[in-house]
């Protein structure tokens, strides 16, 4: 019977027998490594998730304090060091993002207005944003609130308007 020589059939089996171990080996670690780096990228994205979502509750909370702001602007009672105060509050509640819209004349969207009253008049193409009531607030891509306001839209087909 031949002995099997370092090169020959006994040898070489182990050697693929190795060669395959590693192969399955360097499989598993490439798998467990991209499983980490996508849990890595999850709990990243959930950590900014869960912080701006903070950061838009918090300043949701403080829209009531921005809307008695501007009523007390409009009643002419903020002077002095109120004045201070209210920019800046405004100030830094800008420095976290917070984005006041709504202007008087802007198309009508109601994924962004909220109307509160409605008209008809020929003096619009479209439905427009005729009075802004109360202004809209977003922190990046959260809307807080909708803006309040009076929609104005063109005549209805077929109709007069008394003017």
């Amino acid at each position: 019977m031949p002995k099997a020589t370092a090169d020959g059939p006994p040898a070489r089996s182990r050697v693929d027998e190795l060669e395959a171990r590693l192969a399955e080996r360097t499989a598993d670690l490439q798998r467990v490594k991209a499983e980490y780096d996508n849990y890595r990228k999850r709990v990243r994205r959930d950590r900014l998730a869960v912080g701006e979502a903070a950061v838009a509750n918090v300043l949701r909370g403080l829209l009531p304090v921005l809307d008695a702001l501007a009523r007390a602007r409009e009643l002419g009672a903020v002077h002095g060091g109120f004045q201070q105060v209210a920019q800046t509050l405004e100030a830094e509640l800008a420095a976290l993002g917070l984005q006041a819209f709504g202007e008087a004349g802007e198309p009508f969207d109601p994924a962004r207005h909220e109307a509160l009253s409605h008209a008809r008049s020929t003096e619009v193409a479209r439905a427009t944003c005729s009075k802004i009531l109360a202004p809209g607030y977003r922190v990046g891509d959260h809307l807080l609130r909708p803006a309040q306001v009076m929609v104005t839209e063109p005549p209805a087909p077929g109709s007069r308007i008394s003017e």
